[in-house]
């Protein structure tokens, strides 16, 4: 089950929301190569962080899955907003340049074919950034955010993956490694908890972050067995009297 829209909206709104932005885009800088000239994506729910990082790209768009919803971004602006199903995305193959997954992995229906579908898409050399829950850390046991729903996955487990669609892992990190209180006045302590918990329990974070390259050693076919069955299942005209 994907996550709602508009519940994704009401808790990047809230202050709990807010300092999660503050703490997963500072763990996200250290990872973020600079991209002028360069084609952003941002996919599932990623515009609190296309806010901070579409900046400096020549065009960034954001991508919502159909099952989550869409609403327009950026604020003020025409909107870059597309609702799409993140396993047939609408762009040529090597057209994009970097990919911020997030609030989209951990819902995907095949999670191997949805990074298939990015490799595609990503030219060669380009970026993905993938953020999803930790499976070890707290904020997967609640519900309150929407770190809590959805397949939580390790580091290790998303490295594989990644690594099982020709993408080659480059750094990783991790953020929210304080619990996702709720007071103010617990609020408060969080950049303090995030800073020590980043030196002294990092494996419990909340979420995991991994960036990976698309490197091009040989050619390797990249197709949806979804379109392929498509394309079997289309019908063919044969002329009268043929075979």
């Amino acid at each position: 089950m994907n996550a709602d829209i508009l519940e994704l909206r009401e808790f990047y709104d809230s202050k709990l929301g807010r300092v999660a932005t503050r703490a997963i885009t500072s763990a996200l800088v250290p990872l973020w190569r600079p991209i002028r000239e360069e084609r952003l994506l941002g996919i599932g729910y990623a515009v609190p962080f296309l806010d901070r990082f579409a900046t400096d790209c020549e065009r960034a768009i954001a991508l919502m899955p159909a099952a989550q919803g869409a609403i327009p971004w950026p604020v003020g602006s025409p909107s870059q907003t597309v609702l799409v199903d993140i396993e047939e995305l609408p762009f040529g193959d090597a057209s994009v340049d970097r990919v911020l997954v997030v609030h989209a992995l951990e819902y995907a229906e095949s999670p191997l074919e949805f990074l298939n579908e990015i490799w595609r898409v990503l030219a060669p050399g380009g970026h993905v950034v993938i953020v999803v829950p930790n499976r070890r850390g707290v904020w997967a046991r609640f519900e309150h955010t929407p770190f809590g729903s959805g397949r939580p996955w390790s580091r290790g487990q998303l490295v594989r993956l990644l690594r099982q669609s020709s993408f080659t892992p480059a750094a990783a990190s991790e953020a929210l490694h304080f619990a996702p209180f709720r007071r103010q006045s617990m609020l408060a302590l969080a950049p303090g908890l995030e800073r020590l918990g980043h030196r002294i329990w990092p494996a419990f974070a909340g979420v995991v972050i991994v960036e990976a390259t698309k490197q091009i050693f040989r050619g390797i076919p990249v197709a949806s067995a979804r379109r392929e069955r498509r394309r079997l299942m289309q019908p063919v005209l044969v002329p009268q009297g043929a075979r």
